[in-house]
């Protein structure tokens, strides 16, 4: 299969998305995206998508569609600072009208590339059945609980790992 990253503007099919580093002036689309996913739990806002942008060991990746629109966006942290490295997801998410494309999983493999095989961990809803699947279907497993991890509506996480590749 081809790397969409790799394919030049103007070439790519109506609809189809295309995947490269998330910018400042995505922060407002991401916070509106937020907005419709995370309704409920404290969705980030535009800042905090220019505060993770900003810091030195993350990388943000989107998918756009029809040259420039934002569907789908996704963030990972290399955390320590000797190695070997673990890295963390901080979030991920896909324009409902967009989901069950493959953008997710996309989104996730590029991640998995800045983390050159490093074990990855990560929070997801327990009641997230989607994004668990898609998860588990990459390699992660569960290795416990936050209860109450999501301070506004009050539900649990489960906390992820993927080890090391």
């Amino acid at each position: 299969m081809s790397n969409p990253q790799s394919t030049p503007p103007g070439s790519v099919p109506h609809g189809i998305a295309r995947y490269g580093p998330l910018r400042p002036g995505d922060a407002a689309r991401c916070a509106e995206l937020e907005a419709q996913l995370f309704d409920g739990d404290d969705p980030w806002p535009e800042r905090a998508f220019l505060a993770e942008l900003a810091a030195k060991h993350n990388r943000y990746e989107a998918a756009r569609v029809d040259g420039e629109v934002v569907v789908g966006y996704a963030g990972i942290a290399r955390l320590g600072r000797i190695r070997p490295y673990e890295y963390e997801i901080h979030t991920i998410g896909v324009d409902p009208a967009h989901q069950g494309r493959g953008i997710g999983r996309q989104l996730l493999a590029n991640l998995f590339e800045f983390a050159c095989g490093g074990p990855i961990f990560l929070e997801v809803r327990t009641d997230n059945a989607a994004a668990i699947a898609l998860y588990e279907s990459e390699g992660f497993t569960r290795v416990g609980m936050r209860k109450r991890y999501y301070r506004v509506s009050g539900a649990d996480a489960y906390t992820m790992k993927r080890e090391r590749r």
